[in-house]
């Protein structure tokens, strides 16, 4: 005995395509995000980069002196050295610990930087490394440092694992570095 087809209906297929939007929008943001610059060098059009290095000398979080020319760390936001910050209900002087931090990182070794441009205090704004790795990077990542997302976005997944791991900053409350100055 056949039943109509009235009785049966058909099953439609499952809508996978939110997902996939979801999992492509993931993709881009994460390749987006670890964008620093061009292959040649250079960053969003601007001009050919000027390459610094030798020993640096920390001046705070992402401040750097090399020789006679200052770099300012691209992307990123360091607490200054007077702000301080709260972990388990106690203040801790969370700049000046994040100038510490980069000057351990550095160690007296030699530091290389790619500058993109000069900011409005005429620092050399660029990318830095110590033996390979990028400092921008390792100081957002290990919580001494916020992605600067007015500048770029380079750092915004380095930021979420800090979070996520509750490193430097992030294992207490803090105010932003640029909201601090800001109200200073």
């Amino acid at each position: 005995m056949e039943f109509p087809s009235r009785f049966f209906r058909r099953q439609r297929p499952r809508r996978t395509w939110p997902f996939a939007a979801a999992l492509a929008g993931l993709i881009i943001l994460a390749l987006w995000a670890g964008w620093e610059a061009a292959p040649d060098g250079r960053d969003r059009g601007e001009l050919a980069p000027a390459i610094v290095a030798g020993h640096a000398q920390v001046h705070d979080g992402d401040t750097l002196r090399i020789g006679e020319v200052r770099v300012r760390l691209h992307g990123i936001d360091a607490p200054e050295l007077g702000q301080v910050c709260e972990r388990d209900g106690t203040a801790w002087p969370c700049g000046r610990e994040a100038a510490l931090a980069l000057d351990q990182r550095i160690a007296g070794r030699m530091v290389s930087c790619r500058g993109t441009t000069t900011d409005r205090f005429g620092r050399l704004v660029a990318f830095c490394t110590v033996d390979g790795e990028s400092l921008n990077r390792w100081l957002v990542r290990e919580g001494w440092a916020v992605a600067y997302r007015r500048y770029s976005h380079a750092y915004v997944i380095d930021e979420w694992i800090a979070r996520w791991h509750r490193r430097g900053l992030w294992a207490g409350s803090f105010e932003r570095p640029e909201d601090w100055r800001h109200g200073r």
